[in-house]
C-alpha cells in the first residue's frame, strides 16, 4: 500500500476502540470503496471542531456556554453526579438514571501513564461544590466512576481532597450490577438505572 494510505490508517488506529483491523477497514471504506462520503465527513468534523466546545460548567460537549443539561431549570441542581468521559454522561442520560447535573473528569488518575490530577477537570470541583459565584449548591455528590483500581483510586482522591472538608455534602458511589473492569459506557441501561438507585454512601 501506498505511504498516503499507511498515514490515514495509523492515524485512525491511534483513535479509541479501534485497532489494526478497524482503522483498514475504515481507511479503504472512505479511500476507496465509498470515496463520496469523504468530503461529507471532513466538512462535518472541521464544522464541529469550530463550533463544539466543553461546557463551561460540567465539561460536556456544546456549542454554548453551557450544556444542554446545566442549562435545563428542571433538573436537579443540588446532584451532582461524577463521570470520568462524556460518553458516560450519554450513557446515563440514555438510561434516564441521573435527573441531577454533572461533572466530567475527561478521565481518571493513572501514576503509571502519568495522568495527574492537573490533566483532569478538577479545577472547578472545588468551587462548585461550595456553590460559589454562578454555581448552585450542591447536596450531594454521586461518584459515578469505573469499578477498577483506577476507578477506586480516583473517587479516593476526590474524597479526601474536595468531600473530606465539606461533611454537608454527602457523597455516595455507584457499583451494583457493574462489572468489575467495566465502565458505564458499555453498560445497559437497565444496569446503569440499577447501579443509580442502589448506590452506597461513600466513606
Amino acid at each position: 500500500m501506498t505511504n498516503a494510505y499507511e498515514h490515514v490508517r495509523r492515524l485512525l488506529a491511534k483513535l479509541p476502540g479501534l485497532g489494526h483491523r478497524s482503522a483498514e477497514r475504515i481507511a479503504l471504506h472512505l479511500l476507496v470503496e465509498h470515496p463520496e462520503q469523504l468530503a461529507p465527513l471532513l466538512d462535518a468534523l472541521g464544522g464541529a471542531a469550530a463550533s463544539l466546545r466543553r461546557c463551561r460548567w460540567c465539561g460536556n460537549l456544546c456549542e454554548d456556554d453551557l450544556c444542554a443539561v446545566c442549562a435545563d431549570p428542571r433538573r436537579d441542581r443540588s446532584r451532582l453526579c461524577v463521570v470520568e468521559r462524556v460518553t458516560d454522561l450519554l450513557a446515563l442520560e440514555r438510561a434516564s438514571a441521573h435527573s441531577g447535573l454533572y461533572h466530567v473528569l475527561h478521565g481518571r488518575l493513572s501514576p503509571i501513564t502519568g495522568v495527574g490530577p492537573e490533566r483532569l477537570n478538577m479545577a472547578s470541583l472545588a468551587t462548585r461544590l461550595d456553590g460559589s459565584g454562578e454555581f448552585p449548591p450542591v447536596s450531594e455528590v454521586v461518584l459515578a466512576l469505573s469499578n477498577d483500581i483506577e476507578g477506586e483510586a480516583t473517587c479516593h482522591y476526590i474524597q479526601e481532597t474536595f468531600l473530606a472538608p465539606r461533611p454537608a455534602v454527602s457523597a455516595s458511589r455507584i457499583g451494583f450490577g457493574l462489572p468489575s473492569g467495566t465502565g458505564l459506557t458499555h453498560s445497559d441501561p437497565a444496569t446503569l438505572k440499577n447501579a443509580m438507585e442502589a448506590r452506597r454512601r461513600w466513606a
